[in-house]
């Protein structure tokens, strides 16, 4: 293993395949740090890295449950360059397969794609390739992989002990109950069986127990051994609100917490999709809309734009999301409540995956719970799917709900303890609750002397003391539940019903105009055995944009903004020259570290993170340059 940063000058040539397997003299852990440092720049394993590559270079199956940013790629692209021969790479995206390739070849590493973008020509020369065994790498997509023919191509590397490992990227495709299953991925089980001897390691941030089960069974790696690591994302800050003008609280966010930021934003309709990216571009957002409905032609430019160009917004459905490599997404927002904690987890963790401050922000409100349990409802799933699905929604409704820090509730769900982290809205700004036990108890005697067949707003009227032509049409003026509630205006009346909605102490019947009706979760409430506290929202005035979390350019140490930005401005310009975006030639992070240290040599260049040897020999001169221009 090299000892220093000046031991990774320039060599003359670049390396061949096969270069970075283990020498003779130098254990598997000497080896994968070497890969490591000289290929990828970094100097040192994170979490459960080194440990995942050992046990897969070392020929093991593995199941790797791992969040968005915590470096999964490195996980098999290190094993892969251990072990002698090709390592056969599945992705279900083209665009993630042309950013990780390009990334690699980047790097130094001999690595292909095998996809449909690919005209005939180009196709058959990444075939000779293969079978010349020149790839140190290459990716495909499911249904490319299981085809008669790449499957002879496979059984010819087998025979030819040419067969590195293969890698099963965003491998929770396989399950049944996510949104992102992909049939072709249930056919990979042939892999253990046609080449058993190859190792397997399976990768995905999806972090719920059933789908870990429904990998492991599905794959046939109930035998592997799993690798956990951390859910926690300490650079997301996770902020919650309740929907007022859920539009402009959104414009106010972005323009005080993230202006000029790369985000996404998520939207349940596609309908909303276009409206909302229409609206922000009127606001002067460079905003671009993507979903399922829209021309491939279409999603296909919008996506590159906004892997490619410098601070786009995308409004999206979750049709937009898996295996987006964007490091520098600095915020996600939901304008709808998504459908699950795990959902709302892996969508927010497409923010932040540099490592660098990032937001988590969401506006939900009461109809946000009737519509999806609506949705669930009226779905032609089983029973069985819809009752689990009610329960992923019951468990993400308790988190918008909770008082305490959202990332201890996150984390507890995912069976990880911690303590509370001090960068959440809950954390920052501590809610104030007000015991709502009576009032809840009035609404609920309100719901039921009424019959259990009108909607909020009659209900409010009758609590209040409403004389309102549908309150004396219906006589509800001499029920005892009429004006008892006076105390309260109609907006805490609204809350007070929205969270017993939201808790399903009442249910919506969606075939009489919404009205609402007591369920047996109720009881308790009415009984005096059960108390009820809410939120008490605080009015929070524009000085809150005070509290803006820190971009890129306000981390602790002083970056010279002007050499930052002469750094990006060049970063953008090889971008454009090699037709790859701009992440793949060097993260912000990275970025960052140079316009901190302002390297003077080639040696000292080497010691940044992020710099493997193949940069350092492209790029190196240039930088210096621009350090040294500026002073």
């Amino acid at each position: 293993m090299f000892a220093d940063a000046s031991s990774r000058l320039p060599s003359a040539t670049p390396p061949a395949a096969g270069a970075f397997i283990a020498r003779d003299d130098e254990t598997l852990s000497d080896a994968a740090h070497r890969v490591l440092e000289h290929v990828f720049g970094y100097a040192v394993f994170r979490g459960a890295q080194q440990q995942v590559v050992e046990h897969v270079a070392a020929g093991g199956d593995a199941l790797v449950l791992m969040p968005t940013g915590g470096g999964k790629s490195l996980c098999y692209q290190i094993p892969a360059l251990l072990r002698h021969g090709t390592a056969i790479v599945v992705s279900p995206l083209i665009a993630l397969m042309q950013d990780q390739v390009s990334a690699l070849v980047e790097a130094g590493v001999n690595a292909a794609f095998l996809n449909s973008s690919l005209d005939a020509e180009r196709a058959r020369a990444v075939e000779r390739a293969l079978y010349a065994g020149e790839l140190e790498l290459l990716y495909v997509a499911p249904e490319r992989l299981m085809t008669p023919r790449f499957l002879d191509q496979l059984d010819h590397l087998r025979d030819t002990h040419r067969l590195a490992l293969f890698a099963i990227d965003e491998a929770h495709c396989v399950s049944q109950w996510g949104h992102d299953f992909r049939p072709e991925y249930l056919q990979l089980s042939i892999l253990p069986e046609r080449y058993p001897s190859i190792p397997r390691i399976a990768l995905t941030a999806t972090a719920d127990r059933q789908t870990r089960e429904e990998i492991a069974e599905r794959l046939n790696l109930t035998h592997a051994r799993r690798f956990v690591a951390s859910f926690d994302r300490p650079n997301i800050r996770y902020t919650i609100v309740e929907k007022n003008d859920p539009r402009r609280q959104l414009l106010d966010f972005i323009r005080e917490e993230c202006p000029d930021q790369a985000g996404i934003i998520y939207c349940l309709s596609r309908r909303k999709v276009e409206e909302t990216a229409a609206w922000l571009q009127e606001q002067g957002l460079a905003a671009l809309a993507y979903h399922a409905g829209m021309t491939q032609e279409i999603r296909a430019e919008h996506q590159t734009r906004f892997l490619r160009e410098d601070g786009l917004i995308m409004v999206a459905t979750i049709a937009f999301g898996m295996g987006i490599d964007k490091p520098d997404v600095r915020f996600v927002a939901h304008l709808d409540l998504p459908r699950s904690i795990e959902g709302y987890y892996q969508e927010t963790g497409r923010a932040g995956r540099d490592g660098l401050p990032a937001q988590a922000w969401m506006a939900w409100g009461a109809q946000d719970v009737v519509q999806q349990r609506r949705m669930i409802d009226e779905s032609e799933a089983s029973e069985e799917f819809k009752r689990l699905a009610r329960n992923r929604l019951d468990v993400l409704v308790g988190l918008v709900e909770a008082t305490n820090c959202r990332r201890q509730h996150l984390l507890t769900y995912f069976g990880e303890a911690s303590t509370p982290c001090g960068n959440c809205d809950n954390c920052l700004n501590p809610p104030q609750t007000w015991d709502a036990t009576e009032a809840a108890r009035k609404a609920l005697s309100c719901v039921y002397r009424t019959g259990q067949r009108f909607g909020a707003g009659h209900l409010i009227d009758v609590l209040r003391g409403e004389l309102t032509e549908k309150v004396i049409e219906r006589g509800h003026q001499d029920i005892t539940t009429f004006g008892i509630g006076s105390e309260f205006d109609e907006k805490r009346w609204r809350t007070v019903f929205r969270q017993l909605v939201a808790r399903e102490m009442v249910a919506v019947d969606h075939e009489r105009y919404n009205a609402l009706r007591l369920t047996d979760a109720a009881r308790p409430l009415l009984r005096g055995e059960a108390e009820f506290h809410l939120r008490l929202e605080q009015e929070r005035s524009r000085a809150r944009g005070r509290r803006r979390s820190p971009t890129p350019m306000d981390i602790p140490g002083g970056i010279p903004t002007t050499l930052f930005d002469r750094l990006r401005a060049w970063r953008a310009e090889q971008a454009k020259e090699r037709n790859v975006p701009a992440y793949v030639i060097f993260h912000d992070a990275t970025l960052r570290e140079i316009a901190l240290a302002r390297p003077q040599s080639l040696a000292a260049l080497g010691g940044i993170s992020g710099i493997g040897d193949r940069k350092l020999e492209a790029y190196g001169a240039a930088i210096l340059e621009l350090v040294s221009e500026a002073g």
